[in-house]
């Protein structure tokens, strides 16, 4: 039998795909559509290794399954090349962004093509093209004249090594989320996005998603929605209030003292001359350490200010401290501490001294162990006595409402996003400052506002862009008084391009708008994403954020971006995600020389659920080789030798039909492909013609090229993708013979093949002819038989 060559193969049918636009597509109102797409990559200068392949197979897996379904599927690739990323690759290289980005962009290109993905190139997008970046600054003017869009000076997230301000969620463990360096705190003005405008849509509609539970919990828990109130405490002697946000406010009798971020606008107003030195000494310990730092902190540490401030519901005297648990970006940046009902305030109390009043007590009435932090009744409260704490936070809060001392509030965990990097590589913001007019947004007739081709572009670390040393870029006129000015010298994160890119695909070459309101009907929203969970809060928010902003200004009709998430597991080595500073990375392109991309595409299906991680074996892709051969043995055989169908091959065929669909649609693409396997184990030599075809459909989307290559071996002119996804027949799934194991006394002993229509005694009949069973019933007596029709048949002797 002549081998399978799959060089020459998967060759050939790449560029039959290409030559005849097999991927374009249209849009046809008379088809379904169905959009399935990717994480659009960075890309690094490493390439793709193995673990990469995975999500882009599964995706194309559902791309080429739901087209054999009879859908007009958009399946499209491109490429998030602004950041961070692809300046620091860069600067390493020693070369401009562009270009090192354009080489990275064609090796990718190459890596992803050997695939065999069916992705739409005539729609690739790069949120580096100007054509592209012209509608990411049109978005931020639309914000900024919304007033979503505005400046402020703030402590933020800096990274010493990348020379640039982190959102707060680029920011992990207290380290920068690219390169690991420990963050610092800087103030600096910079851009922000009122994403928590938003905060109540995008938690709500978190309820319509199809999506992961894990990523559904990690967006509630960063929105982080409180309900509360409000509370004012005057500052004794002076006429300054604090505002603390509670979401108990029953718990407001048991309040001893206060506590302060150190970095508070009251802090240097209140603190006593006594106490100033030990307070400017803690400050400045403070303002070292990063926000996950201090909430990590298991040691609790703080100084007294010398100030007291007043309890609005007793007038009681309390201390005012400041500690670095409590952070100037989390509500107002002061709290009540309540330790008898609080794990934290009770640690600092017991560190400090400070009193402990218990004003919760169990519903019994009794005194629980403190610190107690679950809902019971009010005690110690005064006239609110008895009352349980449900009803106690609205009743408390009226109380202050009546007089001017505090109101119910909803409140957030989740802050602005910080939007300004102090980089080269990224997208100008559109606003101009001018001294006379201020901030005045460009026109939208000047965009796209492109970089200046420079030399150097390294970050200076002071806080400035790069470009803000590059005279003849930044000098221009005011577009309101043309008048001098200077161009806004921040440009925006790496996540700007990636928030909308979905929605460009479905028209990348309007030049008019960001995309048509008929492209967007057509093909939006995209009914498969899939990729990592890396991405479960930043890029998935920030996109929803986006969506449900372009709703409001009447570019999109949908809230939500994408109806279904499916987050693949990584490919480890050696029990560790693959990276080139362990070591580990395994390259595709020698596996696909060697085994060809179908076999590495079955093999990555193989290797485990897809959901969970999972371990390479270079050995592994051994098993999946020799099968794709023995397909081709099967078809040259059948083809050649032509054998008529038969019942028992019908029957085969159709389990097959209707297992393979099951388990495509509930993405258990593992156990599919064990079902080709188990297949090939009960056939023959060759199988009929109407067999090999159905075989060579439900096979197509795993393994394209093979599926190609067999189709045409059969005579077939078109392409194997224009053919019909087969449905089971139910007649023929209705089993004649069953199997039923065999017990005695509990032990299994064999099993029986039986008509579906046997009964106890012709099962046991049959039994009595199996070897092990007679052996187990010499000399035995039957004491009695228990027969689970078409399952178990359990004989019980003495």
């Amino acid at each position: 039998m002549a081998m399978y060559n799959h060089k020459k193969v998967e060759k050939r049918w790449r560029q039959h795909w290409e030559d005849t636009g097999a991927h374009e597509v249209k849009m046809e109102t008379e088809k379904p559509k169905f959009y399935c797409l990717d994480m659009f990559p960075y890309p690094s200068g490493s390439g793709l290794h193995v673990g990469h392949w995975r999500g882009y197979v599964l995706s194309d897996v559902w791309s080429r399954y739901k087209t054999l379904q009879g859908f007009q599927v958009l399946h499209p690739m491109g490429w998030d090349a602004f950041g961070l990323p692809a300046e620091n690759d860069a600067i390493k290289k020693g070369i401009h962004p562009s270009i090192s980005t354009d080489q990275n962009i064609e090796n990718f290109k190459r890596q992803l093509y050997e695939i065999g993905a069916m992705y739409d190139w005539s729609r690739e997008v790069s949120t580096t093209d100007p054509d592209y970046f012209r509608w990411t600054q049109w978005i931020f003017l639309q914000m900024y004249k919304k007033g979503l869009a505005y400046q402020k000076e703030m402590p933020i997230n800096f990274c010493p090594s990348c020379l640039t301000g982190l959102a707060n969620e680029e920011v992990v463990a207290g380290q920068c989320e690219r390169c690991g360096s420990e963050v610092e705190k800087k103030n600096l003005k910079q851009w922000m996005l009122k994403i928590t405008a938003y905060a109540d849509r995008l938690l709500d509609s978190l309820k319509t998603l199809d999506w992961p539970d894990k990523v559904l919990r990690m967006q509630e828990s960063w929105i982080g929605r409180s309900e509360g109130a409000v509370i004012h405490f005057a500052v004794e002697d002076r006429p300054d209030t604090m505002e603390v946000f509670t979401t108990r406010p029953d718990t407001l009798f048991g309040a001893t003292y206060m506590v302060l971020a150190p970095e508070h606008a009251l802090v240097n107003e209140i603190t006593t001359p006594d106490q100033r030195e030990s307070v400017a000494a803690y400050i400045e310990e403070a303002a070292s350490k990063s926000s996950v730092e201090r909430m990590a902190a298991k040691e609790k540490t703080g100084v007294f200010t010398g100030a007291y401030a007043i309890n609005p519901v007793n007038d009681e005297r309390i201390p005012i401290w400041i500690s670095d648990y409590v952070l100037i970006d989390y509500g107002s940046g002061a709290i009540m501490a309540v330790p008898a009902h609080d794990e934290r305030d009770y640690e600092f109390a017991q560190k400090f001294d400070l009193a402990i009043r218990p004003v919760i007590a169990h519903r019994d009435g009794t005194i629980p162990e403190l610190p107690f932090v679950m809902d019971g009744i009010m005690v110690n409260s005064g006239t609110f006595d008895g009352m349980a704490s449900e009803e106690g936070k609205a009743k408390v809060v009226a109380l202050l409402a009546e007089g001017g001392l505090g109101e119910a509030k909803v409140q957030y965990k989740m802050r602005d996003w910080v939007f300004s990097r102090q980089r080269y590589w990224g997208e100008p913001i559109p606003i101009v400052h001018c001294p006379d007019c201020g901030e005045v947004p460009v026109p939208e007739a000047e965009l796209p506002i492109r970089l200046p081709e420079v030399e150097r572009y390294q970050p200076t670390g002071t806080g400035e862009s790069p470009l803000a040393a590059i005279a003849d870029w930044v000098n221009t006129t005011c577009p309101q008084c043309s008048g001098a000015a200077k161009r806004e010298t921040n440009t925006m994160p790496q996540w700007a391009g990636s928030c909308w890119y979905f929605l460009r695909y479905t028209d990348p070459r309007n030049d008019a708008e960001l995309a048509s309101e008929k492209a967007l009907k057509y093909w939006m929203p995209v009914d498969l994403y899939v990729g990592g969970v890396e991405h479960a809060v930043l890029h998935l928010l920030y996109s929803r954020f986006y969506t449900m902003f372009l709703k409001d200004i009447g570019v999109v009709g949908f809230d939500e971006p994408f109806k279904r998430l499916f987050n693949q597991g990584m490919i480890c080595k050696d029990g560790a995600k693959m990276s080139k500073s362990k070591g580990n990375v395994v390259n595709p392109d020698e596996l696909v020389e060697h085994y060809g991309a179908d076999a590495l595409r079955m093999y990555q299906l193989f290797i485990g659920p897809p959901e969970v991680d999972a371990e390479w074996m270079d050995g592994g892709i051994e098993g999946i080789h020799r099968f794709i051969q023995r397909v081709w043995n099967l078809a040259v055989r059948s083809v050649q030798e032509q054998p008529q169908p038969t019942t028992a091959g019908e029957k085969r065929l159709h389990r097959l039909i209707k297992t393979v669909s099951e388990r495509i649609e509930s993405f258990k693409l593992n156990t599919a492909v064990s079902a080709f396997m188990e297949y090939l184990n009960e056939t023959g030599q060759t199988v009929d013609r109407q067999s090999l075809e159905t075989f060579t459909i439900l096979l197509a989307p795993m393994a394209p090229h093979l599926a190609e290559e067999v189709w045409a071996h059969m005579g077939h002119e078109s392409s194997v993708f224009t053919a019909d996804w087969p449905e089971a027949d139910p007649a023929k799934l209705v089993e004649d013979e069953v199997t039923v194991a065999v017990q005695v006394n509990g032990k299994t002993r064999g099993t029986v093949t039986v008509p579906v229509t046997a009964g106890e005694a012709d099962v046991l009949a049959t039994a009595k002819g199996v070897t092990a069973v007679a052996n187990a019933l010499a000399t035995k007596q039957i004491v009695k038989a228990i027969y689970v029709p078409g399952r178990i048949l359990n004989l019980v002797v003495r």
